[in-house]
């Protein structure tokens, strides 16, 4: 198990989780320091999202200690556990916008949790989070797009949103469930580099589940791969092979399988 040198914002020790009798996670340990950018690698159902959960308290372990940002997880409730939450933004694969509302409104929403009262249109904020609003956009590149409804934007796009509406809460660390998942490769390299960069910039942590490996060794400090719930994996991205990467899948050096040439009958011509 890797151990950061700065000190660690979530730590987890000997995490079980099991869903009857299926085990989701099954003896994890690892800690994170600040300021790191760790991908988690694995086949679906592998433990990805459910130890993400973990994180915020979404789910609660069935054994073992989380620790994050100094609080053990499963123990806190209420406002504590709101308050936590507060620091920990969440990036979702299919990016939950409203699209129906302009992009700034839903950047706004990422402070519902911290102001009192229903908001019902953009005109209900407060100046101040309307201004920290734009202040997100304009770092994801997308103030041109304030006023325009989400649900036109492309995919990259609409996720670059749910990361600004993320960073307005100010969080200390960043989850991302398969972030790029439904983007085409380009504007997964775009978003994974808006996020990295963010991270180096706020010395924020993150903590991403990823499928594509070129992407993780690209853009992570650290990657833990997961199989069965189990780490099999916990190496520095820096010099770490597509085919060590591929280790966490059971596979090494896996290509495309070449397609056999398949011999059709044409239709005689007209002499």
């Amino acid at each position: 198990m890797i151990q950061d040198q700065r000190a660690p914002v979530i730590e987890f020790v000997g995490v079980d989780k099991r869903f009857g009798d299926t085990v989701a996670l099954d003896g994890v340990s690892f800690s994170v320091g600040a300021g790191s950018v760790v991908v988690l690698l694995g086949l679906s159902g592998s433990g990805k999202s459910t130890l993400l959960r973990q994180v915020n308290g979404l789910q609660q372990p069935s054994a073992g200690s989380v620790r994050v940002l100094g609080a053990d997880v499963p123990a806190i409730r209420g406002r504590t556990l709101r308050a936590l939450r507060r620091q920990v933004g969440f990036i979702f694969q299919n990016f939950h916008l409203v699209g129906p509302c302009t992009v700034l409104e839903n950047v706004c929403t990422g402070l519902l949790g911290s102001l009192f009262g229903p908001r019902l249109g953009l005109a209900m904020y407060p100046r101040s989070v309307r201004r920290q609003a734009l202040e997100q956009l304009d770092r994801v590149g997308l103030a041109d797009r304030a006023f325009q409804r989400a649900d036109t934007l492309s995919g990259g796009q609409q996720q670059r949103v749910a990361i600004a509406r993320a960073l307005i809460q100010r969080p200390k660390i960043l989850l991302a469930d398969e972030p790029v998942a439904s983007l085409d490769p380009e504007s997964s390299a775009q978003v994974m580099q808006l996020i990295t960069a963010i991270s180096a910039e706020d010395d924020l942590t993150v903590v991403c589940s990823l499928h594509q490996v070129e992407l993780a060794l690209d853009f992570a400090d650290r990657i833990i791969g997961l199989r069965s719930g189990a780490v099999v994996l916990d190496r520095p991205a820096a010099g770490l092979t597509r085919d060590q990467a591929m280790q966490i899948y059971g596979v090494v050096g896996a290509e495309p399988t070449p397609m056999r040439p398949v011999a059709v009958e044409l239709p005689a011509m007209a002499g």
